[in-house]
């Protein structure tokens, strides 16, 4: 196994070169095209053709060559002055502002070009404009905004405290039962709102869902008890949104579990594609052809979910797993599943995945 330009001698520098060009900016191509014009055709045609002075080729073709020929080096530069003009507001106007902002919090800058009307013209002080008096606002240090103290029992203020939220790694590849990803389908129906909370193994597509009748906490967590219940293993970290159906004591259980946690960023669901994906399959296969019992019998809808489940993960195969379904694709990567199924309380009629499958619908 070789690299592309395995003994061809310069190709990585003309590639290099290549890529040199495609991070180049297009003022700069366009200028080095000048350049190029004016070898080939001489000075006056090429003043004639573009309209650049005599000064301007040469300064360009100077910063070329200093710059070893890097055709970045004819970006177009910034034309902003070095010495800028200092914005001279008299300190009154300024001392006013901060006042009225002080004493009516955050007044925005419309409203302070109605109330300081009066006052400019009182003390003869030159109104200025909405947007100037945006800019002085800007230019303060702390932007003239003030936020109400938080106090404590003891009438002290409060430090602000941001807690940072761990977020699912770039690129991060789990084995099979290492990450659960949980998500929650909403449907509504006059007024009346039903969720489905749904759990996916990224690694081997095994996957559980169970409707509430409520996203509250208490609901959540014993979903989530019952789905680890379920698995021959518990998963080191859990995926999921920033909803609040996963805190409280759902994030208790979790604590309690030792179970990390992972949080997608908001409006970025793409984070935890594969239960995204999952949501859209139990919804085209099965719960819209069900959507009645889950607004009048949520326990016959349960457990008509309960056997669809046996199915996508004991007798439906994924293009993914090459063919396999879940559970094969478990007994074979993880030979401690085929054990603890085995073994479970009740047992099983036989070692077969479509067993195992029931009697995991019988634990929900």
């Amino acid at each position: 196994m070789h690299h592309v330009g395995y003994r061809i001698r310069g190709f990585y520098r003309v590639a290099k070169l290549g890529h040199l060009w495609e991070m180049t900016p297009k003022d700069a191509q366009e200028r080095l095209k000048i350049l190029r014009f004016w070898e080939r055709h001489g000075l006056q045609a090429t003043i004639d053709a573009f309209g650049v002075s005599r000064r301007t080729l040469y300064r360009w073709k100077k910063a070329l060559r200093e710059a070893g020929f890097n055709p970045a080096a004819l970006a177009a530069r910034s034309c902003a002055p070095k010495r800028r003009r200092t914005p001279k507001t008299d300190p009154r106007l300024v001392a006013q502002i901060r006042r009225l902002r002080t004493l009516h919090p955050n007044l925005g800058k419309d409203k302070l070009h109605v109330v300081l009307r009066p006052w400019c013209k009182e003390r003869r002080v030159a109104l200025p404009s909405v947007s100037t008096l945006g800019r002085i606002i800007a230019r303060a240090p702390d932007r003239m905004r003030f936020a109400p103290a938080r106090l404590d029992a003891q009438g002290r203020p409060k430090p602000v405290r941001r807690h940072t939220k761990p977020r699912k790694p770039k690129g991060a590849k789990t084995a099979p039962l290492q990450c659960l990803a949980v998500d929650t389908i909403e449907r509504v129906r006059d007024g009346l709102r039903r969720y489905i909370l749904t759990f996916i193994d990224p690694a081997s597509r095994f996957a559980l869902a169970v409707a509430t009748p409520s996203k509250a906490s208490r609901h959540t967590q014993t979903a989530l008890t019952a789905a680890l219940s379920l698995l021959p293993a518990k998963p080191q970290v859990l995926l999921s949104d920033n909803g609040s159906e996963f805190e409280a004591d759902f994030a208790k259980t979790l604590d309690d579990h030792g179970i990390a946690r992972w949080y997608t960023y908001p409006k970025t669901p793409k984070m935890n594609a594969h239960i995204e994906r999952f949501n859209r399959t139990v919804q085209e296969s099965f719960v819209d052809y069900h959507e009645d019992l889950l607004f009048t019998d949520l326990a016959r809808f349960n457990q008509k979910l309960a056997d669809w489940l046996l199915f996508y993960n004991a007798q439906r195969p994924h293009h993914r797993l090459g063919q396999r379904t879940p559970l094969q694709f478990l007994l074979q990567h993880q030979p401690e599943c085929q054990r603890w199924w085995t073994h479970t309380q009740g047992g099983l009629r036989g070692n077969g995945h479509l067993e195992c499958a029931e009697e995991m619908a019988f634990l929900l």
